[in-house]
């Protein structure tokens, strides 16, 4: 299994008013991840775009451990837990400093065409980031 490791950039701006990072941010932090994944991998939602498709979330599940303020230092690790050839679950755990668990989730994507949005095999349509998925995912 391969796991990804991205710093998050912790801004003033992503606290809410208990001054912890505001619930939402740690989606876009997913995305970081996700992003961060399939370019160590070779890979890039550019080049799937330009070919003439999208990856758009159908599920998000997180849950909060412990807060997450600004000043501290946090990375978000990301896997790839299934690929079934229609549907790719990611997994994230984001931490801080103190390699304490602050967020745990995942989310689901699915393959579409642009001009459409009609769901499309990730198998059939990009065979070797599926191939590398299947090689690198959890067991």
């Amino acid at each position: 299994m391969y796991i990804s490791k991205e710093e998050i950039q912790l801004l003033y701006a992503d606290t809410d008013m208990m001054g912890v990072m505001y619930h939402a941010n740690y989606l876009k932090w997913f995305e970081l991840g996700r992003s961060a994944l399939i370019r160590d991998l070779g890979f890039s939602y550019t080049a799937m775009e330009e070919a003439g498709y999208y990856a758009p979330v159908y599920d998000v599940q997180v849950t909060y451990k412990t807060p997450l303020r600004y000043g501290d230092k946090a990375h978000v690790y990301t896997w790839v837990e299934e690929n079934n050839g229609l549907k790719t679950l990611y997994g994230y755990e984001i931490k801080n400093q103190h390699d304490e668990i602050c967020a745990i989730g995942k989310t689901t994507h699915i393959i579409v065409k642009k001009e459409n949005f009609r769901p499309v095999q990730f198998k059939k349509a990009f065979p070797e980031w599926f191939a590398k998925y299947e090689e690198i995912k959890k067991k």
